[in-house]
């Protein structure tokens, strides 16, 4: 588990440190973005606001890369897998909830489909071999899932793995989980817009930039320079 606020406050001297400390250690860091052929199947098309709510290591990598994904109208940290009691950081990062640090992604599926949400997430915004792990953060609630709103879902995601799997794209099988969805409890306030709020922070230049320039890079038709804000989406609200 990462502390809070990792490198937050640091001076500039010890927020360097802090970088040559993360780079010298082969078992910290940005995951490599992998380029992924895009899902067989997908949802058909569909009318209205659609949620997707997905894990993949902390969750303020992850909600950066969808704030920068066009046709996101939302994305909020949370925790999902566990109860609504549990759904606290200090208690989810014990691991023993049940929950994993989780995205809810609200999206126009007129401008993105439930597929391309899956293949960024796939391929820039985590690594899905990695077993209860992202990086340096170590843990069930880290664990790569896919929390399935219905059986349309699960059914994508599931041909997705399997396609991803019989391609050999990775150099590891896929474990990420496919379930249901049976509630998702968003996240503190600190912890949302996390990246935007705190590009400097030595955690998040070296684990969570990468990805948003990997998405810039392998997605640039979805890519959107103006993150999209949970800050911005209570102002109108």
């Amino acid at each position: 588990m990462r502390p809070r606020h990792f490198g937050q406050s640091l001076p500039g001297t010890l927020a360097a440190i802090a970088l040559v400390v993360a780079f010298a250690s082969p078992s910290m860091g940005a995951e490599k973005a992998t380029v992924i052929p895009a899902p067989k199947m997908d949802l058909p098309a569909a009318t209205g606001t659609q949620t997707a709510v997905i894990a993949g290591g902390c969750f303020w990598g992850v909600q950066g890369v969808f704030q920068h994904t066009a046709g996101v109208l939302n994305a909020v940290s949370g925790y999902a897998g566990g109860d609504k009691s549990t759904a606290m950081y200090d208690i989810v990062g014990t691991g023993t909830t049940g929950h994993a640090e989780s995205v809810e992604i609200k999206y126009d599926p007129s401008k993105i489909s439930y597929g391309k949400i899956l293949q960024i997430f796939f391929s820039v915004a985590h690594d899905p071999t990695q077993m209860n792990r992202q990086g340096p953060d170590v843990g069930t609630q880290y664990r790569s899932a896919i929390f399935a709103a219905n059986d349309e879902q699960k059914k994508v995601a599931d041909a997705y793995i399997a396609q991803l799997n019989a391609a050999k794209v990775f150099n590891k099988p896929i474990v990420t989980a496919v379930g249901p969805l049976k509630g998702f409890y968003p996240a503190e306030d600190y912890h949302q817009d996390y990246l935007t709020l705190h590009p400097r922070q030595p955690y998040i230049v070296y684990n969570d930039l990468p990805k948003i320039e990997n998405l810039k890079k392998i997605f640039a038709d979805n890519y959107i320079e103006k993150p999209t804000l949970v800050s911005a989406a209570k102002a109108t609200n």
